[in-house]
């Protein structure tokens, strides 16, 4: 499903605008960003999602074509991590 298909998905099922639908993913989504980016909170929808920022620490890692060992810096990832009601309908239940 892409953007465009969920929006229309949403846009159907809350009975509102696919002008409105978009504006409330695009919302949604500004948030997450501005949140994960502060990284002091985690952002959880229950049951569904929940997103949060993490360190990745400084390693050294083997460039694949020539084997080559290559410094990668410290840095920052996003963990996703699916909630309870999104684990049952991936199991089919």
């Amino acid at each position: 499903m892409n953007r465009s298909e969920l929006v229309t998905a949403l846009a159907e099922r809350a009975e509102v605008t696919r002008k409105d639908a978009d504006a409330v993913l695009a919302a949604l989504a500004e948030i997450v960003g501005d949140v994960v980016s502060k990284g002091d909170e985690k952002v959880t929808i229950p049951g569904f999602l929940a997103f949060e920022r993490t360190h990745r620490a400084a390693r050294t890692a083997r460039n694949p074509s020539t084997g080559e060992p290559i410094d990668v810096p410290a840095g920052y990832g996003v963990k996703v991590t699916a909630g309870s009601r999104l684990k049952e309908a991936a199991k089919g239940k």
